[in-house]
Order: C-alpha cells, then structure tokens, then sequence
C-alpha cells in the first residue's frame, strides 16, 4: 500500500493541444475521467517554435474554465521578447499562475538552434525573462533530465544547465521519462550536492504501445532497460499482454520513486486516460 496524501498536492498530468474538433471532444471526455483523480495541476504542450501556441492556449483556457489547475508550457525557440511579453500578460489576465518553461524544438527546416531561433537560445534565459517581466506571478517548473539531455555535451554539463535554471528562478522540475529508478535517484542526489533544493518531480510514461514506446524513446534519448525491450518486443501484435505488462512494469517502479522520496510524479498521458487510471488506482490500493 502506498501512502498517497503527502504526494497528492504534485500529481499532475500532462495533454497536447488536440488538431482536431474531434480531438478536442476526445480530449474533454479523458480530462473528465481524470479530473476524478485530483490532480494538483494538467498541463498542456507547446509545439515547436510555438507551432501549437493556439491550440495551448484554447486548452489550457478551456481547463480553467472547468474549475482546474492549468499549466501552459513555454518555449523560447522561435520567439522574440515582444511574443513572449505578450503571451504572458495574456495568461497572467486570465488567472493562469503556472509555466512550464522550456527551450523547446525548432520546427523542421529551420537549422540549427541559432538560426532564426528567436532572441534567447536556452531555457534558463526564459526563466529569468518570466521572472523580471512578472516577478513571482508564476510558479515556474522546468525540465530534468535523469539520464541526460539528448543535446547535452556530457552529464557534468547537463547537471549545470539543470543549476543556471533553478538558479534563473525556476519553483521545481518535472523529469523526462525514464523506466531506471536508479537514474532518478542518482540524479536527485547530484542536483542536492551541487546545492539545489527545489522538488524534482518524476515524470511517468505509461506502456500501452511498444512501436510507439520506442520511436519517442529514440526521439527524446529515455533509455528502455534491455529486458522490459525485449519483454515488450516478444508480445508481438498481442496489446492486452503489452498493457499489462507495461502496467505492472510502471506501478511497481512509481511505488519505489514515492517510497525513495519522490515528490510527485507527473504523468505524459498522450491524451488517454486508461492508463494513468490504472496505475493511479493501484498505488491508492
């Protein structure tokens, strides 16, 4: 049985802005199944170079509308200060109080980060924008990464982006996905010697498709430990085996995150609900 309450203020989950009429119906019937949950906050995704700014900022609109907790993401890739100001006073008059602050992706066809890439390159100096333009208005997460940045030179330099954001007035972090508790664990450590206090909060992908698993694991540099791999490609075709499985794989490693001392997790939902239920009505057993 896992203790539950001292977490339950920094569970959230996460959304993309749906393309779609259809999509955005879908989206309101997952969210209602788990609003049941009681979530501290949803948070919504930015695409790159802002490429889903609309549809972020209708969901997350939309969010609070039904009485949550929202939180926009934020990039700085492909914005100037003018877009960013403007962005931000429109979520501040509309009583948003959470960022998620991000670097972000470059469309495709835009080069490498630095061409074309809007007047700031890095997260931390998004940070320090938000906090000189709105002082402490926002409650500002920001992205770690337990087993490195898929950019980052090496983990030494990884661990002191992490710091400069933190450092630019970042409130608490929300983890890559990650399937290796140990990396977590590690990570949390390395951040608390090198002098950083804020929550680290644990970012939790669910199992349900293993093709899918795979192209976003490669996409975002999360390691998938060879034997759940292995696990998951001998189910071939058989999804039922692959979500129970990827059920019993993901509870159990949440149960070691909050009894190690993880202050939450955050769940990357990919807008179904099934899932995140699941997992979350069994570590409330």
């Amino acid at each position: 049985m896992t203790n539950l309450t001292s977490v339950q203020q920094n569970f959230s989950i996460e959304f993309f802005p749906p393309r779609t009429p259809e999509g955005v119906e879908k989206l309101r019937a997952v969210r209602a199944k788990l609003a049941a949950l009681n979530p501290a906050y949803f948070s919504v995704t930015f695409g790159a170079g802002g490429s889903t700014q609309a549809g972020t900022r209708d969901t997350v609109l939309e969010i609070r509308q039904e009485g949550h907790e929202a939180a926009p993401h934020l990039s700085c890739i492909g914005r100037s200060r003018d877009e960013l100001r403007a962005i931000l006073a429109d979520y501040k008059a509309h009583g948003i109080h959470r960022l998620v602050a991000l670097r972000g992706d470059l469309p495709s066809g835009f080069g490498a980060v630095g061409q074309e890439a809007g007047e700031f390159h890095h997260a931390n100096e998004l940070i320090e924008f938000i906090r000189t333009e709105t002082g402490d208005w926002f409650h500002i997460e920001t992205a770690a990464y337990p087993e490195m940045h898929p950019q980052a030179k090496s983990p030494q330099d990884d661990l002191q982006n992490f710091v400069r954001k933190v450092k630019a007035g970042a409130n608490s972090a929300i983890t890559q996905y990650f399937y290796n508790a140990d990396a977590y664990f590690r990570f949390v450590d390395e951040v608390r010697a090198a002098g950083v206090d804020v929550p680290v909060v644990a970012g939790i992908m669910p199992i349900t498709n293993y093709t899918q698993l795979m192209r976003f694991s490669d996409m975002c540099g999360a390691e998938i430990p060879r034997w759940i791999r292995l696990k998951l490609a001998s189910f071939g075709d058989d999804t039922e085996s692959i979500r129970a499985f990827g059920l019993d794989v993901v509870t159990r490693m949440c149960e070691r995150l909050l009894a190690g001392g993880a202050p939450g997790l955050h769940f990357y939902t990919l807008n179904q609900a099934a899932a995140t239920t699941a997992i979350w009505q069994r570590l409330a057993r």
